[in-house]
């Protein structure tokens, strides 16, 4: 899957300002920085629910 999830929001310090970070985002590494409070973080699919 080539797609990336992108957040909205920070999920530390819930601010907006957040940009891609790394040399390669889509190797899995801290794929997002907070430019707000500074945190390196990344997103990842969990899994489906079974629902729907």
């Amino acid at each position: 899957m080539t797609e990336r999830a992108a957040p909205m929001y920070c999920p530390y310090c819930g601010e907006d300002t957040i940009r891609p970070f790394g040399d390669d985002p889509d190797a899995g590494h801290a794929d997002w920085v907070c430019e707000s409070c500074l945190r390196a973080f990344s997103v990842r699919f969990q899994g489906l629910t079974g629902r729907g």
